[in-house]
């Protein structure tokens, strides 16, 4: 129904800037969110980012500042702006897509998941 791809992550030194991108594809859908979560080694999957299809964005309080969520310029996706990377900020990122399906008789939520973008930040 829907598929998810993320792209950008790579092996940066501490200081430098990473852009990230997800792309949601499919049909029968319509997208009310997406948003940015990562998991580090050892870690619990955190919220990063998210922004709404009314444009509203949020994000977790440490991170404030220093990534900054957008709409892509192509329909369905989004950019995760990371600047001033940090070694805690080594992690997998994963995409997420929340939709909604409606019809005259239901309103199904679901939410979808890329496979993940690894970032590695190094001292």
């Amino acid at each position: 129904q829907v598929q998810v791809v993320e792209s950008g992550g790579g092996f940066v030194q501490a200081g430098e800037s990473l852009s990230l991108s997800c792309a949601a594809s499919g049909s029968g859908f319509r997208i009310t969110a997406m948003g940015w979560y990562r998991q580090a080694p050892g870690k619990q999957r955190e919220l990063v980012a998210s922004i709404t299809s009314g444009d509203s964005t949020m994000y977790a309080d440490s991170l404030k500042g220093r990534f900054t969520i957008s709409r892509g310029n192509a329909q369905n996706t989004v950019t995760l702006q990371m600047n001033t990377l940090k070694p805690e900020d080594t992690a997998v990122y994963y995409c997420n897509v929340h939709t909604v399906v409606s019809s005259s008789r239901s309103l199904i939520h679901d939410d979808y998941w890329g496979q993940g973008t690894q970032v590695t930040v190094s001292s």
